[in-house]
C-alpha cells in the first residue's frame, strides 16, 4: 500500500462526514505531522525483489549476502515495523466534507462511534478484479493538540491474504499550512 493512502487514512480520524447521528472530531485547523508505524505480513513473494539463486549468493561477501538476505525477508513480510512520518494540512473544508467523501461504490461501510473525541469504523472492498480488503479504524482525540489511532487491514488477492496494522500519533505544529505542498 503506498504511504499516501495510509495517511489518508489517518487523516480520516480528523475528517468526518457530517451526516445525521456522526459528530465530527473536533481538531485544529492546520498542520498535523502523523507518525506511522505499520507491520506488514503475508506479502506475496512477487513483490519481493528477483531472487538470487544460492549459487550467486554464496559467492558474495558475508555482509553483503546478509544485507540481501535480510532486504528479501522483510519484503516478503518477515521485516521489522516501518514507521513514516509526514505532515499533513487540516482544514475546514476537509472536516466539513470529510474525508470519506470520495467512496468507492464497491465499499461498504459501517461507523460504530463517532463523537468529538472517537471515531470507529469497519469497512469491506471488493474490486472488479476480485480482490477484497477489509479495514478496521479507531480514533481518538487526546489532546487540544494530539491524537492515536490504529487501523488494522486484511487484503486478499489471487489467493493470497496480507495483513497491516498501523498505530498511529499525531500532533497539531501550526495553523499556517503554506509550508506544507497538496
Amino acid at each position: 500500500m503506498k504511504t499516501k493512502v495510509l495517511f489518508t487514512a489517518a487523516l480520516a480520524g480528523l475528517c468526518l462526514l457530517a451526516a445525521d447521528a456522526i459528530q465530527p472530531i473536533k481538531a485544529k485547523l492546520g498542520v498535523w505531522e502523523i507518525t506511522a508505524t505499520t507491520q506488514m505480513s503475508g506479502m506475496p513473494q512477487a513483490s519481493a525483489a528477483p531472487s538470487i539463486p544460492d549459487d550467486k549468493l554464496a559467492q558474495l561477501p558475508p555482509a553483503q549476502r546478509a544485507q540481501i538476505e535480510a532486504m528479501m525477508k522483510q519484503r516478503a513480510g518477515g521485516g521489522a515495523p516501518r514507521t513514516t512520518v509526514r505532515q499533513t494540512c487540516v482544514t475546514q473544508e476537509k472536516l466539513d466534507k470529510g474525508a470519506f467523501s470520495d467512496e468507492k461504490s464497491s465499499c461498504q461501510r459501517t461507523i460504530s462511534k463517532s463523537t468529538p473525541k472517537s471515531f470507529e469504523m469497519h469497512e469491506v472492498c471488493t474490486d472488479t478484479d476480485g480482490s477484497q480488503h477489509t479495514a478496521d479504524a479507531k480514533y481518538d482525540v487526546t489532546g487540544e493538540n494530539s491524537m492515536k489511532g490504529s487501523v488494522k487491514v486484511a487484503a486478499t488477492r489471487a489467493g493470497r491474504t496480507m495483513n497491516m496494522n498501523m498505530d498511529l500519533t499525531g500532533k497539531w505544529l501550526s495553523s499556517d499550512c503554506s509550508t506544507i505542498k497538496q
